[in-house]
């Protein structure tokens, strides 16, 4: 946690609770958006114009609101116009850290050890916590934005003049329908499998586990009629939103978080939309199961041994 710019306390799981002891979580510091001219984008300042080279995703293959930023660069053709770097999947007492992990990148363009560093760096007066995904811009040397919703909107459409590839997102035809499905996904699946995970009484693991079992028997009845993904044939945003959460979950969420009533595998429908998902051109190099794995259970909260299962080997 940084507190007026000063690293304060070994990292922690949770957030914060309320007085049922269910999780909650922080708001994005850096609300910044890319837009193709440089001016203001919904939130925060303008002056980070669209352009090849000139920003980098610092993510973690463990995290998957990261995730799904790094499935919009490849989707929408961004690779040689973005680059990347991944952090180790085990998390320090002071956060993410650089390097050290097989897979794991050293930070290359400021010699930062540790993400904290980047947040200071960027506003040295910043307080919360470190989080990726961080978008940064290299010509100002600061961070754009850190909230995933934000990035995956303006990879899919800011920098359209520059690269002209991939599905579009968020159609406006579609817009308030993939928001307000989204949203759903998000508390109750995305956030909620956290929720049980991080609960701290027994009233808020119920009511979360409730949750995410009530949204993917919503979500497995959906894509039961044989359509491709959420709205058809169409690829969305919400699709990504939802993917990232199902590809993880046999491996850390149903045993480590508690969200043990059934495996993925065992709900048809989802367990083939994720394949599909993930067998689209580019999306198996965002998913790494080793760095999920050494992730989740470098949780001591959660996993005081240490000790990382042998499977699964593979998605």
């Amino acid at each position: 946690m940084l507190v007026k710019g000063v690293w304060q306390e070994n990292w922690q799981p949770v957030q914060a609770k309320d007085e049922q002891g269910r999780f909650i979580r922080q708001t994005s510091t850096f609300r910044n958006w890319i837009t193709p001219d440089g001016s203001p984008g919904p939130t925060g300042r303008g002056g980070f114009k669209a352009e090849a080279g000139r920003y980098h995703l610092y993510v973690a293959y463990i995290c998957p609101w990261a995730s799904r930023t790094l499935m919009v660069r490849q989707l929408k053709g961004l690779q040689e116009l973005i680059s990347v770097s991944v952090v180790n999947p085990q998390l320090t007492e002071q956060g993410w850290q650089f390097g050290g992990f097989p897979g794991a990148d050293e930070d290359h363009l400021s010699g930062a050890r540790y993400l904290h560093e980047l947040y200071t760096r960027a506003d040295p007066q910043v307080s919360g916590r470190a989080t990726v995904p961080v978008l940064w811009d290299k010509q100002s040397g600061t961070i754009v934005n850190n909230e995933s919703a934000d990035i995956v909107r303006m990879l899919n459409g800011a920098f359209s003049q520059l690269v002209d590839e991939g599905p579009d997102l968020y159609p406006q035809a579609l817009a308030a329908e993939i928001d307000a499905l989204s949203q759903v996904i998000y508390s109750d699946l995305n956030n909620g499998v956290y929720q049980a995970g991080f609960a701290s009484s027994q009233q808020a693991y119920d009511e979360a586990y409730a949750k995410v079992f009530a949204q993917l028997d919503a979500l497995e009845g959906r894509l039961a009629d044989g359509r491709r993904y959420l709205f058809g044939e169409a690829l969305t945003e919400s699709d990504i939103r939802l993917f990232v959460t199902l590809v993880r979950f046999d491996a850390a969420y149903h045993g480590l978080f508690k969200c043990n009533r059934n495996t993925l595998r065992d709900m048809p429908a989802l367990h083939a939309y994720m394949h599909r998902i993930l067998a689209l051109e580019g999306i198996a190099d965002t998913v790494n199961i080793d760095h999920i794995k050494a992730g989740y259970y470098s949780i001591k909260a959660l996993n005081p041994s240490g000790i990382v299962p042998v499977g699964p080997g593979v998605i």
